[in-house]
């Protein structure tokens, strides 16, 4: 996923690895980082996911808007167990990786706006999608 941010340090956008729960997604940053530093002072932000295609009629991917939270307490131990079942690297026991990952936030980012974008169905087709569903289910 890549995430733009605004803020203190002026825009940026970054790539992160991401899970979701419904409309909520889940991601780690250090919170040194220009985006996260961003996220600290101004928590909207705007991001998109896709693959890269080489022709344009394959393009499909997703534009979303939302609001970032810094996770603390059960919520954020809820998200690193939710994580770890996506991206194994972070249940095992790999000292940089442990030492990685102690130094990193966890966030939540509630989509308050979203496209699907698909080619195939046209140059530039995209259609909004409601968010008046529940946006996580709680991991």
């Amino acid at each position: 996923m890549t995430l733009a941010t605004n803020g203190p340090l002026g825009l940026w956008a970054a790539a992160v690895f991401y899970m979701n729960d419904g409309f909520r997604l889940y991601f780690l940053s250090a919170g040194h980082t220009r985006h996260a530093q961003n996220m600290a002072h101004t928590p909207h932000v705007a991001g998109t996911i896709q693959e890269d295609y080489a022709q344009w009629e394959k393009i499909k991917g997703m534009q979303f808007e939302g609001e970032i939270m810094r996770l603390s307490g059960t919520a954020r131990i809820k998200a690193i167990t939710a994580y770890g079942k996506k991206y194994l690297f972070v249940t095992k026991k790999i000292p940089t990786i442990q030492k990685a990952l102690s130094k990193v936030n966890w966030y939540a980012l509630d989509l308050t706006q979203l496209y699907l974008i698909d080619n195939s169905k046209g140059f530039g087709h995209r259609d909004e999608i409601p968010l008046t569903q529940p946006r996580h289910q709680g991991l």
